[in-house]
């Protein structure tokens, strides 16, 4: 029998509002530091991610704060809402981590509370996870996705823009996709030689309505292509669909999920995210196994 893995326990952060800047109407970036990032970590990943922490109002957590004895002696309701974000950038020596929050009034959960946190304000959090960073060795780069993965794009844009002397790298064909509401909700990115981005306005159409045609569309460059593919899920399976059986990407090539579902919370769609994931792979490769008997 294999060794079952183990399991790490999360590394709880503190840290503190330094600044809060408006960067859209409808997105706002969150800078946290203090000495509570003295052992934080992170830059291997262009789309590490963090778990903010939000206590239920009303609620007393013993002291010091432990994640694993509160879900282990407390009753679930009682338990710190959790909500994932992507880290924007990190800088080890300013000691600041900048995460980007889309608002939409009063909906939710974290983009109220960017919309309204001050500096100086403790924040506790457990991260940084992560897997994909741009490849110096692939031929080219997609990048795509809606406002909620349009963080990792920029960093990885930007790790793509800081991989000279690579001569690959620094010359990296790169093309990039981002679907959001309307042209005022761009931003100004730093895209390196070999690069073209495309912004994608929805409207007040579903998300990846603009995005999946966008993609099905494209004429693909030569060569190996790693993908980077986030966003909500609905259109993340669709778009796992069309790259890994119609353009016939390979699996490890391809960085592809749901962020996020629509009509569901955060506590909804990470209680059914894996479930949803295998069974998108098992309708994936029992379609791409009759695509291949039909063409054998």
């Amino acid at each position: 029998m294999a060794d079952r893995p183990v399991r790490r326990k999360p590394k709880l952060n503190r840290a503190e509002v330094v600044r809060t800047q408006r960067l859209t109407p409808h997105m706002v970036r969150v800078v946290l530091g203090g000495s509570g990032l003295d052992g934080f970590d992170a830059g291997e990943h262009t789309d590490h991610y963090i778990k903010l922490l939000f206590p239920v109002e009303g609620v007393a957590y013993p002291e010091p704060f432990d994640i694993e004895a509160v879900r282990r002696d407390m009753p679930r309701d009682q338990w710190p809402r959790t909500r994932t974000y992507t880290v924007r950038s990190w800088d080890p020596q300013a000691r600041e981590l900048a995460v980007d929050f889309v608002i939409h009034g009063d909906a939710g959960v974290a983009g109220p509370w960017a919309a309204r946190v001050r500096p100086g304000e403790e924040v506790l959090f457990l991260g940084p996870g992560g897997d994909y960073a741009p490849d110096p060795a692939a031929d080219w780069h997609l990048l795509a996705g809606d406002e909620s993965a349009l963080p990792a794009i920029a960093a990885a844009l930007e790790r793509l823009c800081g991989q000279a002397p690579e001569p690959r790298a620094a010359n990296a064909t790169v093309r990039a996709f981002v679907e959001v509401a309307a042209p005022e909700e761009e931003q100004e990115l730093a895209v390196p030689a070999g690069a073209e981005i495309v912004w994608l306005h929805r409207g007040a159409a579903p998300a990846g309505t603009a995005l999946v045609p966008a993609l099905r569309s494209l004429d693909f460059p030569e060569g190996d292509v790693q993908a980077f593919v986030h966003g909500e899920a609905g259109f993340a399976k669709e778009l796992r669909r069309h790259l890994r059986i119609e353009r016939e990407v390979p699996r490890e090539r391809l960085s592809i999920s749901g962020y996020w579902r629509s009509g569901h919370d955060e506590d909804g769609w990470q209680a059914s995210k894996r479930e949803w994931n295998q069974q998108v792979e098992k309708e994936q490769e029992a379609t791409a196994a009759v695509s291949a008997a039909s063409s054998g």
